[in-house]
């Protein structure tokens, strides 16, 4: 007679061998996750893969465990839509190499998926990546000062020409990247030493982030610089224990600047001259005749758009070397001059590859992202989420001028920490500002 088989003991054992293998996936994906801002910033092909493996581990996740709930988020809808858009955009508009491009975007919604739904909801995946942003930021900081001081940085390279520090990089880099590093890295730390509520903890809160500010504007990079004041300014609006020490290191930072001809005389050309004279006429100036560009191809090309690499592919077809009268805008932006192989701004690029169609898809799921970080907002017990949600808002700024959102570095780090915010703002608080303290585990 055949013994049975399903019993309590082989039930249990399959139970475990399932367990043992979701795990094992999760182990993989969150180490693919933790090496990628490293690779972003020394290895984009790389940085690429690790994107990729993510998103087929998610999936191998998701058909095993017969979990698909995931596609039920809202925000879900909106992004394939999108995806859907730029594609139909992209085939009736661009080449073989665009339509490619345009397949290729699907990865990205499904990695911001694996990191909300799979990936860091375990604190511990998200006190792994803190310690590795907070690592990096340090990084980029110190090779900041480094050049600054020495004139060159590790590997020895110089300052890029036109004054900008470029730290740990070749090309002007670090602004933008120590700005997306630093604020769910450094802040959350900086608020827990202001809650001691010491003379002692006061100073270094102060000093912690006028050092912060004052390698930003050392830097050199205009936007980053805007940005970060930005971010700090919404910070100190979630925190009030940052206030103070804010204004403390605004006022120094503003010293700084008053000091640059002296202490810097290239910064102050590029962060406070050249900015000064193109804001003086900026329609003229050179992003502004990308931006007036970018608008004159979304207006004749208002439903679908010109699809990937649109402004790329068609920024130098003399049809759209012509004046903006909508905006006020009478004088003529001159010929091929105008272009660049993207406008600089997300927003403009987007309703250049998909029309006003995709322009509003895009806008509806960057506002049900922000509507979710919102609700999940409690800066008094949670203070890191709140950091997460800042960044996030600071990376969608509407008015900014931007690197292009699709090439990989920028998109691994969007995706990334959009993923970060919206997992931490699924999870219970793991932090604490109650009673005057944070608890020294609680790092989101």
């Amino acid at each position: 007679m055949t013994a049975a088989t399903g019993g309590p003991n082989t039930k249990r054992s399959r139970r475990l061998t399932d367990a043992r293998a979701h795990l094992t996936l999760h182990n993989a994906a969150l180490g693919a996750t933790l090496l990628l801002p490293l690779f972003l910033l020394y290895g984009r092909a790389i940085a690429d893969i690790l994107v990729v493996v993510t998103g087929l581990l998610f999936l191998t996740h998701s058909a095993v465990s017969r979990d698909w709930s995931w596609l039920r988020r809202p925000w879900i809808s909106l992004a394939a839509l999108l995806w859907l858009v730029q594609l139909a955009s992209s085939a009736a508009n661009g080449s073989t190499h665009s339509i490619l491009q345009s397949l290729a975007v699907l990865r990205l919604f499904l990695f911001i998926a694996a990191i909300e739904a799979w990936v860091l909801p375990p604190a511990r995946g998200r006190r792994a990546l803190w310690l590795v942003f907070a690592i990096l930021a340090v990084w980029v900081g110190l090779e900041c000062w480094e050049q600054y001081l020495t004139g060159i940085n590790l590997w020895g390279d110089p300052r890029w020409g036109d004054g900008a520090l470029t730290g740990p990089f070749v090309k002007p880099r670090a602004g933008g990247i120590l700005l997306l590093l630093s604020i769910p890295a450094f802040l959350p730390m900086i608020a827990r030493t202001l809650e001691r509520r010491t003379i002692r903890s006061f100073i270094e809160g102060a000093f912690a982030l006028t050092l912060l500010l004052a390698t930003m504007i050392l830097i050199g990079q205009r936007m980053p610089t805007l940005l970060l004041v930005l971010g700090l300014a919404v910070t100190s609006f979630l925190l009030p224990v940052l206030r103070r020490p804010l204004l403390i290191a605004l006022a120094l930072g503003i010293i700084g600047l008053i000091a640059l001809p002296v202490i810097s005389p290239p910064t102050y050309g590029k962060l406070v001259v050249k900015f000064l004279d193109q804001m003086s006429h900026f329609p003229d100036s050179p992003y502004g005749q990308l931006y007036v560009r970018a608008a004159v191809m979304t207006e004749m090309n208002p439903i679908i758009g010109l699809g990937f690499g649109g402004f790329r592919d068609h920024c130098n077809n003399p049809v759209y070397f012509h004046d903006l009268p909508a905006l006020g805008i009478t004088n003529t932006i001159g010929g091929a001059d105008a272009c660049n192989i993207h406008p600089h701004n997300y927003y403009l690029e987007v309703s250049v590859m998909a029309g006003f169609t995709g322009l509003s898809l895009f806008m509806a799921m960057i506002g049900l992202w922000m509507m979710t970080l919102l609700r999940a907002l409690r800066p008094a017990t949670n203070p890191d989420q709140a950091m997460l949600f800042v960044t996030v808002g600071v990376i969608f700024w509407p008015l900014a001028s931007t690197s292009s959102l699709l090439t990989f570095d920028t998109a691994g780090w969007v995706t990334l920490i959009t993923g970060w915010a919206l997992a931490a703002s699924q999870s219970s608080p793991q932090s604490s500002l109650q009673s005057g303290r944070l608890d020294k585990n609680s790092i989101v």
